[in-house]
């Protein structure tokens, strides 16, 4: 009888801390830009458990950042087409984002073909916003865009 208590403590214990990892992972996502102005994803969210979330973009393609660079830009989804046009004129060397904007909630940096770049943010205040990701090059934001919720 005790043997069978203490297999059965130990596997709670077990499937315990199995389930820590799986629900930090909840709050990471990845998403993947490719040659085609295509991200992979149309929606992302996470659950309201979530304090903090990391987004991974992958670019998939081949075309180097100056022609078909990619990033990952959280906004409120009122603000995200003022974003991506004042941007245009920022550049290349400031992700094509305008400095310092407080409208901006999470970016990662632009990225070429084959490289990646993370951004790791709080979600204090985003439960049940309209919130979309979009991608801050020129032209791109028409198409690279998605719903993001948080809860």
């Amino acid at each position: 009888m005790k043997k069978a208590i203490t297999l059965l403590f130990l596997s709670i214990f077990t499937a315990l801390g199995m389930a820590a990892p799986a629900l930090a992972d909840e709050c990471a996502l990845v998403i993947e830009g490719n040659d085609a102005m295509q991200y992979n994803l149309k929606e992302m969210s996470v659950p309201a458990t979530c304090k903090e979330v990391t987004v991974t973009l992958n670019h998939t393609g081949k075309m180097p950042v100056t022609a078909m660079g990619h990033n990952w830009v959280l906004a409120n989804t009122a603000d995200y087409q003022a974003i991506a046009t004042a941007g245009m004129s920022a550049g290349v060397d400031h992700d094509y984002l305008p400095k310092e904007d407080a409208r901006i909630l999470a970016h990662t940096k632009l990225v070429g073909g084959g490289e990646s770049t993370s951004v790791t943010f709080k979600t204090d205040g985003l439960a049940g916003k309209d919130l979309t990701f979009f991608c801050s090059f020129p032209g791109h934001f028409a198409m690279m865009k998605g719903s993001f919720k948080v809860g």
